[in-house]
């Protein structure tokens, strides 16, 4: 085995065992940072370790061992007196296993249980994507459009928050979950994106493990709260966009937009479930929170048989309903998308303009100025737009679908 290929376990490993090994650990120490500390301690091991002496023939065994044996070594250190009981019973271990509560899965059970109600909804939403999803800090800053030193330093005061108030690490029961599921699914959606677009350099531009995972979680919320529209709303957006994954690349792995892609490529067993689920939560007449406008606005997407068939107007009036709920000027910035589509680029970019002091740093926000630049016969000033959103794309299909439409520009 070579070393790529023993990095290439390693990762794997990683992806499938972080949670796990951070769920065993907060269970029996009770103290995030020293799960969080402890297992990045055993896979900085394996990295050393694997590649000289060979991939152990049960890598999680080995895995979580490992960081258990950290974990104590920590302990050892920081406390020689008061804690020898708690070090007796955690060499032991001889506690019978926590009971499951209301979630039967054990990744879902822990994205519930640090989606504890004492830490404000971002907070305990970066908490969950560090320590259950395994996103790292510049991931999770740019899913929240802040810098990585103010990312951490939220997450750092999340662990202390729960260390110095006591926040119990316990298995969430079924009444607990209904509280804290605006928080699971925001999680769950923060995910889906990441795996959607992968935003850190030298990744795969698509993470179709990631978007896997997040759809399947969603589903199991689903079946414990069947009744809540958000739930079935966030699920009605990942498979219409999911539906759409095979046809997001080219052949030569460069990024392909909405209004470039084969529909002819699209799944459409998904693309039936996602509208089948648009249509039951129209049905009950209840006002529609965010993820259900979402949804609505990909079905109206996914109905077009060709681009030129969208109904615009329709998904321009539902963006007014969703910025009524959601006055992020990420949703301000597609509701301009759609616009330029019903009213021209000229009233299009206006709005666009407005939006720069909060999104300088986001991507698309230039991607977007630089697609109306271009439409308004504006060539120089897209194609500087075009650059900087080159500067800040996160990976290599999204520079290369940047770059091909800056080269086309005209002198």
């Amino acid at each position: 085995m070579t070393g790529a290929d023993v990095r290439e376990a390693i990762t794997r490993a990683h992806r499938d065992e972080w949670a796990r090994v951070i769920a065993a650990l907060t269970r029996r120490f009770g103290d995030l940072d020293i799960a969080e500390e402890a297992a990045a301690e055993a896979f900085a091991a394996a990295v050393e370790r694997w590649p000289r002496d060979g991939v152990p023939p049960n890598p999680a065994a080995w895995l979580t061992l490992t960081a258990n044996r950290r974990a104590i070594d920590r302990v050892r250190r920081e406390s020689k007196r008061d804690d020898r009981h708690r070090e007796a019973r955690m060499l032991h271990d001889d506690d019978p296993p926590e009971p499951l509560g209301a979630v039967d899965d054990a990744r879902l059970r822990l994205i519930f249980t640090c989606c504890h109600p004492a830490l404000a909804t971002e907070t305990r939403v970066a908490l969950t994507l560090r320590m259950v999803a395994g996103l790292t800090v510049p991931e999770i800053a740019r899913a929240f459009l802040v810098r990585e030193t103010a990312m951490e330093r939220r997450i750092t005061r999340a662990k202390a928050k729960i260390r110095d108030a006591r926040v119990p690490y316990r298995v969430p029961s079924a009444e607990d979950l209904p509280e804290r599921v605006s928080g699971v699914l925001a999680v769950l959606f923060l995910v889906f994106n990441e795996g959607y677009l992968a935003t850190g350099p030298g990744t795969d531009p698509v993470r179709p493990g990631l978007t896997a995972e997040a759809i399947r979680l969603t589903r199991l919320v689903r079946a414990l709260l069947p009744g809540d529209g958000e739930v079935a709303g966030l699920l009605a957006l990942m498979l219409l966009i999911e539906a759409r994954r095979a046809a997001r690349l080219s052949r030569t792995g460069e990024l392909v937009t909405l209004d470039e892609q084969d529909r002819g490529a699209w799944d459409a067993g998904l693309v039936a479930e996602g509208h089948r689920l648009v249509r039951e939560r129209l049905a009950t007449g209840e006002p529609p929170g965010r993820y259900q406008i979402l949804a609505a606005i990909n079905a109206v997407h996914t109905s077009a048989r060709d681009v030129r068939d969208t109904d615009w107007s329709q998904i321009v009036a539902l963006y007014d309903q969703l910025v009524r709920l959601d006055r992020s000027p990420v949703v301000a910035l597609n509701r301009a998308v759609a616009v330029a589509e019903l009213d021209g680029p000229d009233v299009a970019l206006a709005a666009v303009d407005r939006l720069g002091g909060d999104l300088a740093g986001y991507c698309p926000f230039h991607a977007t100025r630089a697609d109306l630049l271009r439409r308004l016969g504006r060539s120089g000033e897209s194609r500087a737009a075009y650059d900087r959103a080159i500067e800040l794309a996160g990976n290599s299909a999204e520079i290369a679908a940047l770059t091909r439409r800056r080269d086309r520009l005209a002198g």
